[in-house]
């Protein structure tokens, strides 16, 4: 919740919240009236508890005032970040906590002398990039011989050290960053605390350059592309109402803010246009206070426009026709029988269906294994599978082993670290909730894969058709509306027997779940195999290399974005749980492992 939605809520108690922080206050009319923020008895302040302007205050001896929010920060002397956690705690708010199961530990940097700057770095900055010295202090900058260093600072912890040289390779910049430190935004030390709005820009020197303008800003540490810090700062920047994004006015800028909209939420974020290429070419021209004002005044909300003339994809069209291989498509499937035929892309949503017992889920997971390993990130909500269990399926399909070592299942852990989530319910679940996570889980932690297993534990009774069709379509938009891929498990009605695998019209519930969907996938397990291998065995009858047909059979009917539809045979491997394209395919590792090093390859 932003400020903005903090303040609407108090409003609703407007009256409870006055007495709450000014006790000794009394009631007049529509307001409530004290004698100072520092709640004697008096009328010089008043806050509004009913009417159009309910939720309002001002102390009329200072002219401060605010809204109640402001209030909360101002009587128990506190800022806006701690203020929001207070008010949540007493409004009795429960927000989604979604939380990596691993710590990750990252280093602390160190400056290596006090923040002195030298004679060169700091004649370069204070003629050439115009950066005045009360600027430099605020942001705490130094140098060491020809580099600056620009220290990352959150709530008073040095966090990340980055040092730019003055000289230009081939006219690039030489930038170095402590190693193994936690990515962070440049700036805070200088951001006010009870503002609720706030400025991205893509360099430290355009921050300053802000900051001079009476802006508050900060920078990303990595360019424009690369996001590994919003993880960090998903919460501190979740507090504000307004985002401004003021990047470089060039290509790489301006595709950083289209994927930054996205994740930090559209109806929040404002781009930005300087004539210049960015904040301090505009500092350097000498571009007025006033000038930059009105360039954020223009600033281009980042609503949706939902009516595009063709023209406007043509870019697109000629990359569905010419992919990119730097641009990747979707996910391949574990088997390379099916490459070029069945395509996890973005947008997407798959229906997996088939008899209880024969596998689906267990396939799936193979599936998202060889996603993980193509780069995808996946948040499993795995409703009828307890987390241990369903992590130690995985664990054993990832090394291909029945029981791998403790140190393997170690490195296997590790690796998931930055590339499976899991929903911890077990049981029913509402679909409202469990969107709000998966929303969450997309915007924070950039995850691009979403499994439900299954439609059954969703809270929706099997008869209420209309509410399916709703939780499906739903799921539609997410997918398309977040560019991700979405596998959801729906069981199939129960058959005369199962020498038959079902299909998609045999999905249980209404028809409307496979009408929506991209793919719908069908696993059937052969078990007349399975009674005549085990037949021949109590027989002791010879086993003949040609009975050996398949084990399993994956069943694609229906393939929105390919011609492709059919049947593929696999065989099973019941140590590693792993399905294999043929019957003398060895299973893979999808995490390799030294047993010298111990260490995850």
């Amino acid at each position: 919740m932003q400020a903005k939605d903090i303040s609407q809520k108090l409003n609703e108690q407007a009256l409870e919240v006055a007495k709450y922080l000014l006790p000794n206050g009394k009631p007049n009319g529509a307001n409530w009236r004290v004698g100072s923020i520092e709640g004697e008895p008096g009328q010089s302040l008043s806050v509004v508890v009913g009417g159009d302007n309910k939720g309002h205050w001002k102390d009329f001896a200072t002219n401060e005032g605010g809204d109640l929010l402001d209030l909360w920060c101002v009587s128990r002397n506190i800022n806006l970040s701690q203020a929001i956690k207070e008010t949540k705690q007493w409004l009795g708010f429960i927000e989604p906590k979604f939380e990596p199961s691993y710590t990750k530990t990252f280093a602390k940097p160190i400056l290596k002398n006090e923040p002195v700057l030298n004679t060169e770095v700091k004649n370069y900055l204070l003629n050439v990039r115009k950066i005045e010295l009360s600027t430099l202090e605020k942001f705490k900058i130094s140098s060491e011989q020809r580099n600056i260093i620009f220290p990352f600072y959150v709530d008073n912890q040095l966090l990340l050290v980055k040092e730019l040289s003055l000289e230009r390779i081939d006219g690039k910049k030489k930038i170095s960053v402590t190693p193994n430190v936690q990515p962070c935004l440049f700036g805070w030390q200088a951001v006010n605390s009870n503002v609720r709005q706030i400025t991205l820009c893509e360099g430290e020197i355009d921050t300053m350059s802000l900051y001079q303008y009476g802006i508050n800003a900060l920078s990303v540490p990595f360019g424009a592309s690369n996001h590994q810090w919003l993880e960090h700062e998903f919460e501190r920047l979740s507090y504000f109402d307004q985002i401004y994004l003021c990047f470089d006015q060039d290509t790489a800028g301006q595709k950083g803010v289209a994927a930054l909209v996205e994740r930090l939420g559209t109806h929040r974020c404002f781009i930005v246009s300087l004539p210049y290429k960015d904040a301090n070419e505009a500092l350097q021209q000498g571009m007025t206070q006033a000038a930059i004002e009105k360039c954020f005044q223009a600033a281009k909300s980042c609503n949706p426009a939902e009516l595009k003339s063709a023209v406007e994809f043509r870019q697109q069209v000629k990359e569905e026709f010419f992919p990119s291989a730097d641009i990747p498509r979707g996910y391949q499937a574990p088997f390379e029988k099916t490459h070029n035929k069945i395509l996890f892309a973005p947008a997407e949503l798959s229906i997996w269906t088939g008899t209880n017992g024969h596998g689906k889920s267990q396939f799936l997971g193979q599936v998202i294994l060889s996603c993980m390993k193509q780069g995808a990130k996946v948040c499993i909500a795995s409703l009828e599978l307890k987390p241990k269990k369903l992590l130690m399926r995985l664990t054993k399909q990832a090394s291909a082993l029945s029981l791998p070592t403790e140190a393997y299942i170690d490195a296997i852990i590790d690796w998931y670290q930055d590339k499976l989530w899991i929903f911890d319910v077990t049981g029913n679940t509402k679909t409202e909730r469990l969107l709000e996570v998966f929303l969450y889980a997309r915007q924070r932690f950039n995850i691009d894969v979403f499994v439900i297993d299954s439609l059954m534990r969703c809270g929706i009774a099997e008869e209420d058709y209309a509410a399916q069709k709703s939780f499906v379509d739903k799921l539609c938009d997410f997918a398309k509306q977040h560019d991700c891929h979405i596998h959801l498990v729906a069981h199939a009605r129960k058959g005369m027997d199962e020498s038959k695998p079902p299909g998609k019209m045999d999905v249980k519930g209404t028809g409307a779940i496979t009408d929506a969907a991209d793919h719908c996938f069908t696993v059937w397990r052969n078990k007349h195999k399975e009674q005549e291998l085990q037949k021949k065995i109590k027989d002791a009858v010879a086993i003949k290399s040609d009975d050996n047909p398949p084990d399993c059979l994956w069943i694609c009917d229906k393939n929105r974005n390919n011609d492709w539809e059919g049947k593929v045979a696999l065989w099973f491997d019941n140590n590693s749980y792993q399905y294999l394209s043929s019957s003398t395919k060895k299973p893979q590792r999808y995490v390799e492992f030294s047993t010298l090093t111990k260490t995850n390859l």
